[in-house]
């Protein structure tokens, strides 16, 4: 990856950023904290790595994305809107009574959206169903599925990684967002979640592990994850919950927050600094 490719991905990663937070005040309700951290992922996957297409979203040789986790739709929309699947002004109406973006990503109003999601754990399960139909009809599709560190604490995220494993989903890449904050408290208070990639690689997962703001790693783990058989792909991606805004980063009170007034023109202005920064 060149320094051009960088830059322009850093670009997008932060103006992703700017609009996850303009599209949470305006709707003075969401999930900043989750959508925050998965703004770099995102970047990479719908700029540089994922066979899909705004003219044809339902492209049947498209790749497929499932966002797990499905709270954090502010990210998730804004990237389509960057990619051109729809008006960059729609995300203004995020939540809001007739709006296509509401509080989860719904694969029947907007284009774009490969999985209606919201209820954690079964984002993954539809993710596998694809999976699987893509490789009984000989695709050479993929399927990735984001999840939260939280959401993989739900019993049915276990039974879905049994189906894939069995079934060696090779073309499912899972990513898990270890932020380590859930709407609670920190994963190991919540539920006692550790050793996350050994408990994958019980379920018969190839496990990787890296720094999911870096985007050289991700890009070197998507290309290892293709070249995997007979098994699917989990990246455990160590985040900030809250990248790039201060008073939000590694902040449990932003897991479901809407910044005020100030506080929004004072994360806009942060994220203008770190725009402005970034070389031409």
């Amino acid at each position: 990856m060149d320094s051009k490719t960088i830059n322009k991905l850093n670009k997008l990663a932060c103006q992703i950023r700017m609009s996850i937070v303009e599209s949470i005040y305006y709707a003075k309700s969401g999930h900043p904290g989750g959508s925050l951290s998965s703004a770099d992922l995102l970047a990479y996957l719908y700029s540089e790595e994922l066979n899909i297409n705004p003219k044809n979203p339902k492209d049947p040789n498209r790749d497929r994305f499932v966002l797990s986790k499905g709270h954090a739709a502010p990210a998730l929309y804004a990237t389509l809107a960057k990619l051109g699947f729809f008006d960059m002004e729609d995300l203004k109406t995020l939540r809001k009574l007739g709006s296509h973006l509401q509080g989860h990503p719904n694969m029947n109003s907007t284009p774009g959206i490969d999985m209606t999601t919201g209820s954690l754990g079964q984002g993954i399960s539809a993710a596998c169903g694809m999976a699987l139909g893509l490789k009984l009809d000989k695709s050479k599709s993929r399927v990735y599925c984001l999840l939260g560190d939280g959401e993989i604490e739900e019993g049915q995220v276990w039974e879905a990684c049994m189906f894939a494993s069995h079934y060696k989903l090779d073309n499912l890449c899972l990513f898990i967002d270890n932020n380590n904050l859930q709407i609670d408290g920190t994963v190991e208070e919540v539920a006692g979640l550790i050793d996350i990639p050994k408990k994958f690689a019980a379920f018969g997962f190839e496990v990787f592990e890296i720094n999911g703001h870096d985007f050289f790693e991700i890009e070197s783990v998507i290309q290892n994850a293709k070249q995997i058989k007979e098994k699917p792909s989990a990246v455990i991606m160590k985040t900030n919950k809250g990248k790039c805004v201060s008073f939000m980063q590694d902040n449990i009170s932003w897991h479901g927050s809407a910044p005020n007034s100030d506080q929004f023109y004072a994360a806009q202005k942060e994220l203008i600094v770190i725009l402005s920064g970034l070389e031409d």
